[in-house]
């Protein structure tokens, strides 16, 4: 009887841990579904970061159309706008009437923008493994494959499948938490939605 409890216990025990793993396994296989599956993207998005000064929260919108072309709205707690049109990004801030322009391909680097507008941009610059959960979202950690990568690492979270949340730290130690909402993977976009034509009466900047 004692042996047949601690088979049944060593069984019990080898079925959680495989439970475990497999709810854990999926999320690298997440990433590389949504990179092959997604070709447009739509949705909200909370953002939060924190820096050793202070912390700063902004809210708003998103659409993505692969390869290369972004605009993310900010609504809270100021109004922006940045686009990426394939060629330059377009950072035009409402508030103070002013547009400033730059290179695309030199600016965008590792951000965000850049690993979800590029379906190999993670890939090839970071190494993959699987982050464990919280929160019911499953997490890849990337880490840089070069030291003089724009980021320490980045986590790509994924909810049943679909995109939930990023955590990135940047080379200062600056943490930036971004939750995304309501996402799209079917958005009816066209190259025109990404094409940005400075309104009258503001400054453009060029860096």
């Amino acid at each position: 009887m004692k042996t047949y409890r601690k088979a049944s216990a060593w069984l019990a025990a080898c079925a959680v841990s495989l439970c475990a793993a497999a709810a854990h396994a999926g999320a690298i296989d997440d990433l590389k579904r949504f990179n092959s599956d997604t070709d447009g993207l739509s949705g909200g998005f909370s953002q939060t970061v924190k820096s050793k000064k202070k912390n700063q929260s902004s809210s708003g919108s998103f659409q993505i159309l692969r390869p290369g072309l972004f605009k993310w709205d900010y609504t809270k707690p100021y109004r922006q706008t940045i686009v990426g049109d394939g060629k330059t990004i377009w950072l035009y801030d409402q508030d103070l009437k002013q547009v400033t322009k730059s290179d695309q391909d030199q600016t965008i680097g590792d951000s965000p923008a850049a690993i979800l507008s590029n379906k190999s941009a993670l890939e090839s610059s970071y190494s993959l493994k699987e982050d464990g959960s919280a929160g019911g979202i499953d997490y890849v950690l990337a880490t840089p494959k070069k030291n003089n990568a724009g980021y320490q690492f980045i986590r790509i979270g994924f909810k049943g499948g679909q995109l939930a949340a990023m955590e990135l730290k940047d080379g200062f130690g600056n943490q930036t938490s971004i939750r995304f909402r309501g996402i799209n993977t079917k958005p009816n976009l066209s190259k025109g939605t990404f094409k940005f034509v400075p309104p009258k009466g503001v400054d453009v900047l060029s860096q």
